[in-house]
């Protein structure tokens, strides 16, 4: 059988896999290379060192500077794309005819180049992108990001329609999936790939509940303020909360002597530690986009997982997890979970229905089907 290559085309340098949007891109192209596929890594590199362990992985790995000047912020096309045209990247495409796999809207501006007329390009849809900068509009509380995001997100809409040139979207949700289905032909759901191999979540109880993320990213320190001012105000069980660079503000909610602890900036493996032992990992989000990761993390590894509905997202975890969308229902949820003990048939639950649809091993296998 002859060599199969694909080219890749990624909007950040996906090593270490350490956030939402470069953990799929790492792992699938990692799952295609022990398949045999023979990958060509292109990343756009911004504040992330180039990676011996993505070039020692893939068959070729190039880098390219992402134009980050201001005077992208004044262009028509959303500034995602602008700033990730290289010349370089398409003179490197142009050495072959392998197909080429766009990873997100932010790299699609390769689909309005001539040169490339004839090639099979398949874009990864990573979120409802317009949609998404809405909602970080909507909570960001610096003016000047406020408006950047609502000016973003009519750029993204208007020019969303690019993906009709593409020959295929892989969407990583199935709420994506019905909605690009909607707008452009050829749409397929190929669930996000994770590091995950195994259900890895205890028996029995643990004595507190986690909600975990990325602080600085304003979306998960409001959902964080929401559980200390509105969900934990009056129960009398421990919270903690874990996650990089906590704003001031937030830190500030941890002075007033409740069971309520801040952890900032744990290491991969004492956030690990946090999740395994929790009794319940909570997980709120105001955005309805995409497929967050780190509920799958919770799923693997830890015990009850408590979610609203826009967490879920079309996930297909819906019966793996427990729901609650205001906080008097999320009080009733907690009181109750804590008079539970997590069983080995949960776990066996869980060990079959994650198997059926995140088995990078089965997705793999479509993916090359679809793509190459």
């Amino acid at each position: 059988m002859p060599e199969q290559h694909l080219h890749i085309v990624s909007f950040d340098i996906p090593f270490p896999a350490n956030y939402g949007g470069v953990i799929d891109v790492f792992y699938k192209a990692e799952a295609l290379a022990k398949k045999g596929i023979q990958i060509h890594l292109h990343c756009f590199e911004y504040n992330r060192e180039h990676s011996k362990e993505l070039e020692n992985l893939f068959f070729s790995v190039q880098y390219y500077k992402r134009n980050i000047s201001k005077k992208q912020l004044f262009k028509s096309i959303p500034y995602i794309v602008s700033s990730r045209f290289s010349e370089a990247l398409v003179l490197n495409l142009l050495k072959d005819d392998y197909p080429i796999l766009l990873e997100g809207l932010h790299t699609s501006g390769l689909l309005d180049e001539p040169r490339l007329n004839g090639r099979k390009r398949i874009v990864r849809t990573h979120n409802i992108e317009h949609e998404y900068y809405q909602n970080l509009a909507r909570v960001e509380n610096d003016l000047f990001k406020k408006y950047y995001f609502y000016n973003e997100s009519a750029k993204l809409k208007r020019y969303e329609k690019i993906l009709s040139k593409s020959d295929m979207l892989l969407s990583i949700s199935k709420n994506d999936e019905k909605y690009f289905s909607q707008h452009y032909n050829h749409v397929k759901f190929v669930p996000a790939f994770h590091p995950f191999k195994k259900v890895d979540s205890l028996i029995g109880k643990g004595d507190y509940v986690l909600y975990h993320g990325n602080l600085s990213v304003p979306e998960n320190s409001n959902a964080a303020k929401f559980l200390v001012n509105n969900v934990f105000n009056d129960l009398d069980i421990p919270l903690k909360i874990a996650g990089l660079n906590p704003p001031a503000q937030l830190r500030n909610l941890f002075n007033n002597g409740k069971d309520i602890e801040l952890i900032p900036n744990p290491d991969d493996k004492a956030l690990n530690e946090l999740i395994k032992h929790a009794h319940i990992n909570i997980s709120v989000t105001a955005q309805r986009t995409g497929l967050k990761l780190k509920l799958l993390n919770t799923l693997y590894n830890g015990r009850f997982c408590l979610v609203n509905d826009k967490m879920l997202s079309g996930s297909k975890l819906d019966d793996l997890c427990i729901v609650a969308n205001d906080q008097w229902k999320m009080k009733q949820k907690i009181k109750s979970l804590f008079n539970e003990e997590f069983t080995k048939n949960k776990i066996d639950d869980r060990k079959e229905k994650l198997g059926v649809v995140y088995n990078n091993g089965n997705n793999v296998d479509q993916l090359i089907e679809l793509v190459c």
